[in-house]
């Protein structure tokens, strides 16, 4: 047996496996071991050995490797059948009830969104054991499904031993008080079950201080506290005796917690500032460089880190894991014209994104705002692709709108073809006719899309004619490595050039485009 600690918390995962399939031999006496980590997309990362790495590895390797370090070896436990609920929780891996409401839409999108519930519970390191939902017209104000329901739900937790319920929404602080009431074990929402995700995997210093302040926002109004029980003189006299400004009830315990999360949440607003500023300077000087950016983006899991790792040739993590990027990667390649281009990597997107995410991770989205292109990926072997595209396109449009800038043009790609049946791919085809259709597993329509991608970036280029001094030669040679050039004639006065170059270029030669046109 394989065991994964999946939350960093003590609470274990348990897969099989064989001696054969890991290329473990049983017969070998040698004193290497060989160690192979792979993804469950199927992507092999770098061999190790024993004392460090068979061959230098790359960043994304060394991530996954990291997150699947901590292994438990199965049955040598000494387990008494006598534990506490801590220590149970340290031993087993959490199991968990899925509750859904089903409001609005189909009985296949209900079915989706659950099964999509049961992917980030997974992600999270949890084990479903089953899933129950309910038609309304909207969920109950008092206990999200009705007291009826919670009942039957606290039948179902005692029926499976179930220690945890997860609740396909967001719940108020008044229905997760009341739901724990009658099905008394743990209830979390669907918001604080991605929250969770987002803080195994972040790994970056603005990533952790973006997702501990949206677990903040969260948790402020669901502090609970015990009454007066709590509370206390000020200065810890008791009595009214202490003299001036220490007479009265004093501060409760949960009044001092939410205090300190506000002070902690201002000091983490603060630091995503200052880190803000060190990447709007790198993003203006790549965009003074004058070289297309191209911001990947889509649904969580559909592939965008194996669509630029194809692209840039480039190491970055891979994982067939919900959120298994979250920190933005940039990567500069070549397209088959010549023309270099800047991949950026973001965080995926998911249906009912909580808008405390939104908020603290505006800096890291703002990626997308400054793009000369959207890659918008989609999972082609989704049950519902197209709800997908919905989802994200909600998100675009609600940073574009903050920014205050015009969206940038957008180029579907449809992934995962190879997993896709041929009337489900006709179909595709003909909701989605502007789309590529690419399987980055089988490095099926790569080279299309890098043909696709050189023909829409040339599309965006401006037209210029310009009279460029002697002196700017550095002008020039950007405009043969970034542009191309129809026309090209050295005057006594300097070089004329017309050519079309990028937008960012265009800028830049703005201050000599009327001294070309004076010369024509």
């Amino acid at each position: 047996m394989r065991s994964t600690d999946t939350s960093g918390t003590g609470e274990w995962s348990h897969e099989a496996f064989d001696a054969e399939s890991s290329g473990y031999d049983p017969d070998d006496s040698g004193d290497a071991v060989d160690i192979s980590v792979a993804g469950r997309d199927g992507g092999q990362a770098a061999p190790g050995r024993r004392g460090g790495w068979a061959a230098d590895p790359t960043t994304g390797e060394l991530q996954l490797e990291d997150r699947s370090a901590l292994r438990r070896v199965a049955g040598l436990s000494t387990e008494l059948t006598d534990i506490t609920e801590v220590e149970y929780r340290q031993l087993r891996l959490e199991r968990v009830v899925l509750v859904g409401v089903w409001t609005e839409g189909s009985a296949a999108s209900a079915d989706a969104s659950m099964a999509e519930l049961a992917r980030l519970a997974e992600t999270a390191g949890s084990e479903v054991l089953e899933a129950v939902i309910q038609r309304r017209d909207r969920p109950d104000p008092a206990t999200y499904i009705g007291s009826g329901k919670a009942e039957e739900l606290r039948a179902v937790v005692l029926s499976t031993g179930a220690d945890t319920v997860i609740c396909d929404g967001e719940l108020t602080p008044a229905q997760l008080t009341a739901l724990e009431k009658v099905v008394k074990v743990k209830v979390v929402d669907r918001t604080a079950l991605i929250l969770d995700i987002f803080a195994q995997h972040a790994t970056s210093r603005e990533g952790k201080a973006q997702v501990a302040l949206a677990q903040m926002e969260y948790m402020l109004p669901r502090l609970r506290g015990w009454g007066e029980s709590m509370s206390r003189q000020a200065g810890g006299r008791a009595g009214s005796n202490g003299g001036v400004g220490l007479r009265g009830p004093g501060e409760t315990k949960i009044e001092t917690d939410r205090r300190r999360i506000r002070e902690r949440m201002a000091k983490l607003r603060r630091e995503i500032r200052e880190m803000k500023t060190a990447r709007d300077t790198k993003r203006a000087r790549r965009t003074s460089s004058g070289v297309p950016a191209v911001a990947i983006v889509g649904y969580t899991n559909a592939g965008k880190s194996s669509l630029m790792n194809a692209l840039t040739g480039s190491g970055v993590l891979v994982q067939d894991a919900l959120f298994a990027t979250l920190d933005p990667t940039t990567r500069r390649a070549q397209l088959e014209d010549g023309r270099e281009v800047v991949f950026t990597d973001t965080v995926g997107f998911v249906r009912h994104l909580p808008t405390q995410l939104v908020e603290a991770f505006r800096s890291t989205l703002e990626e997308v705002t400054g793009a000369d292109l959207l890659l918008h990926v989609v999972d082609g072997s989704d049950a519902l692709p197209v709800e997908q595209i919905k989802a994200v396109r909600e998100v675009v449009t609600d940073v574009v709108r903050e920014s205050g800038l015009p969206a940038p043009p957008e180029l579907l790609v449809v992934n995962k073809i190879d997993e896709i049946d041929p009337v489900g791919l006709t179909r595709l085809r003909g909701l989605l006719p502007g789309a590529e259709f690419v399987s980055v597993h089988k490095d099926l329509g790569i080279e299309r899309l890098r043909t696709r991608l050189g023909e829409v970036l040339g599309g965006l280029d401006v037209e210029v004619s310009v009279l460029l001094p002697y002196s700017r030669g550095d002008l020039l040679a950007r405009i043969h490595a970034d542009g191309r050039i129809s026309q090209s004639e050295h005057t006594e006065h300097g070089t004329r050039v017309q050519a079309r170059v990028p937008r960012a270029l265009a800028a830049a030669l703005s201050d000599y485009a009327h001294a070309g046109a004076a010369e024509t």
